[in-house]
This record gives structure tokens, sequence and C-alpha cells, in this order.
């Protein structure tokens, strides 16, 4: 390990990542505080998306039979039921008009000013947004959701929580099952969040594989 890479490790987030592992068994006994949550959650709204829309949602699932039919079009993870929440993360089904304009008009809401090159900047995105296919603009809104799941992922290391983000799960069933479609939004990804049941986990012990720096960065 270079002198960089020790210090690098010794920094508390990237020990906090170190930390962190795709959790595969949860204390179903052991419940995340509110306020770690409402952090976490936090950390996902303020993260950064393409022209700052915020095309997804997070819908909070705790309700134990609702996820109990989740795990059942997720492959049966227990993660899913034995973890204190699961985080559901749905992107916009479109682009549309009134969608553009309501973040803009909040934009300058919140901003108290209106500013002749952020409303020209509306105009282009509303010229070239909607009129593109449905399934185009979902697939660039679901980018934007995964930049959240990452944020939230991060924050939940940060606050010592464990996260376990999925895609292995039926889209099409959990829409219905929380009636996404009717709210304009579809499923993307799924994190359950809880505390590791180590002796219980086979993945916790074992080390942390990623590629070494020199096979995973470049510089130009």
């Amino acid at each position: 390990m270079s002198a960089n890479q020790q210090s690098t490790s010794t920094q508390p987030l990237i020990q906090q990542l170190q930390w962190r592992y795709a959790t595969k068994s949860m204390n179903p006994t052991k419940a995340v505080p509110k306020d770690k949550l409402e952090r976490i959650l936090e950390a996902a709204r303020l993260a950064p998306t393409s022209s700052g829309l915020q095309p997804f949602e997070i819908i909070v699932v705790s309700n134990a039979a609702v996820r109990e039919q989740i795990k059942a079009i997720a492959w049966n993870q227990a993660q899913i039921t034995d973890g204190s929440h699961l985080l559901v993360f749905a992107a916009w089904d479109n682009y549309t008009p009134e969608r553009i304009n309501q973040m803009f008009d909040y934009t300058n809401e919140v901003r108290g000013f209106k500013n002749e090159g952020w409303e020209n900047y509306r105009q282009k995105l509303l010229a070239l947004y909607p009129p593109r296919e449905a399934e185009v603009n979902f697939q660039h809104a679901a980018r934007q959701a995964y930049i959240g799941l990452s944020a939230a992922l991060i924050s939940a290391a940060f606050e010592e929580v464990d996260a376990t983000p999925m895609e292995g799960f039926d889209a099409d069933a959990l829409d219905e099952i929380l009636k996404l479609r009717a709210r304009g939004l579809r499923s993307v990804a799924i994190m359950p969040i809880g505390y590791r049941q180590e002796d219980k986990d086979w993945l916790v012990n074992l080390k942390k594989v990623r590629r070494p720096r020199e096979q995973f960065v470049s510089e130009v």
C-alpha cells in the first residue's frame, strides 16, 4: 500500500466504506433509529441530479405485510423482511411539461427571483425532453435515481447502518404492490437497511475485494 493509500484509508468516511458490505443477514429485532433513517433519506434528497429535476422518489416501506409481498417477488431475499426498513427508489415514468415546469417554478420560488438564463434553459428542456419516447425518459430518470441510491448507501455506512442495494426483483410486480404506476413512477432499485446479524451472515468476516487503484483509476 502506498503512502497516499495509507493516508486515505484512515479517513473516517473511507473507514466506514471499508466497514460496509452487502449484508446478507439482518437482525429482525433491531430497528434503525428515526434520526438515522432521516439522515439517510436526506442524503438521497440532497444528491445531485441532471438539471436539478430530482426525477425520482423514495418509498419507505416498514409495513411487515407489504414487505412480505415484496419479498415474494424479490427472490425471497430475507433482508427485505428482516431489515428495519425497505427503501424503494422509483423514477418518473416520463418527463412531462408539468413536471419540468413544477421544478423550475419551485426553484424560482425558493430563490426568490427569475433568471433569464435559467428560464431559457427551461425552454430548452421543454423542447427536448417531452417529445422523446417515454422509455428513453424513464431510463434517464432511472440513472438519476441511482445517484440518490449511492448517496443513501454512503450515508448509511457513515451512520453505521447496514444496507444492501438490490435489483433482483420483479419491477412490474413491485409497481403493482405499491401502486406506483398510478403515481407516474416505476421502481428502479430497492435497499433494505438494518443491522447485521454476524453469527448468521457468511459474508461478514470475508475480506472486502476491490480492484487495486492502479487497475481502477487512470490519469490523463
